[in-house]
């Protein structure tokens, strides 16, 4: 039997940890696959990442703590352009949330509410063409989204329950900045005015919010409304998908609360 010394040992580890392949650090180390995969899954263990230890227990079944912060500011971007994906193939169910690479930052933001809210669990990023798909597994997703179900949200109800409800009326700042992360932007308008004769260009910036759902919109404006903004609702086509935000100090509401993505 070969003894490998503690300096090989954490090299590996340190290989490991770093994404490299079992296979890999085995090669470049000289070290039997087996040894590598041994060495792997106890350091794994005794950090508690194994899998079907150390699961986080629910707070709607168990009632341990949740973030509600972190929560509201999840279930905006989960209504907006998140779902959960449980099939006969899956053992856990998987909250994923698409976001486009130009937006490091709500990429950032994203992981770090999905760990707060399932601390136990271990969000990942998934490259996409032009997007991260950021994932994270959980046995009782469908507990903290009840929103869940078949087909797609502006073909079905979507009501918040009234424990989400009171979380969204104390949090409602991190509720509207998840709806404009997922489907929302901040834009800069620009029309004509005719100022001493003179054709003047004036910009001014807006916030837009597109959803097709009646009831996710108006989850949106019922919140914005909770906290003094004002807002009107505008076509696309004969369709009332956007919510707009334009009045100045609306505008300026926003900035401080939400301001563009980055």
């Amino acid at each position: 039997m070969i003894f490998h010394g503690t300096e090989v040992r954490q090299r590996a580890l340190t290989m490991l940890r770093g994404g490299a392949r079992n296979a890999d650090v085995a090669r470049d180390l000289n070290i039997p696959l087996g040894t590598v995969g041994y060495w792997k899954h106890m350091d794994r263990a005794k950090r508690g990442e194994c899998p079907g230890r150390s699961v986080p227990v629910c707070p709607r079944c168990d009632g341990c703590e949740l973030d509600p912060s972190a929560y509201a500011y999840l279930l905006g971007l989960y209504l907006g352009d998140g779902h959960i994906v449980h099939n006969c193939a899956m053992r856990v169910p998987s909250l994923s949330i698409s976001c486009t690479n130009t937006w490091p930052g709500l990429i950032d933001a994203c992981v770090d509410a999905m760990q707060s809210v399932i601390p136990g669990n271990r969000a990942t990023t998934v490259q996409r063409k032009g997007c991260k798909e950021i994932k994270i597994s959980f046995k009782h997703l469908p507990c903290l989204f009840p929103q869940h179900g078949p087909g797609r949200k502006h073909e079905r109800r979507i009501a918040l329950e009234t424990w989400q409800q009171e979380i969204v009326d104390a949090y409602p700042w991190e509720f509207i900045r998840g709806l404009v992360h997922s489907d929302g932007c901040r834009i800069t308008n620009w029309t004509e005015k005719v100022i001493g004769g003179e054709r003047k260009r004036y910009e001014y910036p807006r916030y837009f919010f597109t959803n097709k759902s009646d009831d996710i919109r108006k989850l949106f404006g019922d919140t914005l409304t909770r906290v003094g903004v004002e807002w009107r609702t505008t076509a696309r086509g004969a369709d009332p998908y956007n919510i707009s935000v334009a009045r100045k100090a609306s505008v300026a509401l926003m900035d401080a609360h939400v301001g563009p993505k980055h």
